[in-house]
């Protein structure tokens, strides 16, 4: 069975790029922004990896990041950053796995999700 990656940015050709390339390892899903995201594992979905942008609208990345950290159900679910700010927030920089800056290599992502995968497959087994 795939493993799951939510994916959420407000760019429609991002999350298309993104769709498209990564649903040849994995199931994806995508949000708008991180309101809509919250939505979404609101139903009881959990991913095994969220991709997310931080700038973008109603509840922004760091916000998001923010309530992951903070319930404990998906407190384990890493998180990589893709997005153009600088650097992560402080008090989100313990929950994201891996920070990459826009524009990005594709090959390189799935490169980082493979790697962060195995890790917290490990992780979880330990």
């Amino acid at each position: 069975m795939k493993k799951t990656i939510l994916i959420i940015d407000d760019s429609e050709p991002i999350r298309f790029l993104l769709e498209t390339f990564l649903s040849r390892k994995y199931k994806v899903v995508s949000a708008t922004d991180g309101y809509s995201a919250m939505l979404w594992l609101a139903k009881g979905n959990k991913p095994d990896m969220i991709v997310t942008d931080i700038q973008m609208p109603n509840i922004d990345g760091w916000e998001l990041i923010d309530h992951l950290s903070a319930n404990e159900l998906y407190n384990d679910v890493p998180v990589i950053v893709l997005s153009g700010v600088e650097a992560p927030q402080e008090s989100a920089a313990n929950k994201i796995v891996d920070f990459i800056r826009k524009p990005f290599d594709p090959v390189n992502l799935m490169s980082t999700i493979d790697k962060n995968m195995q890790l917290s497959a490990r992780m979880l087994t330990a």
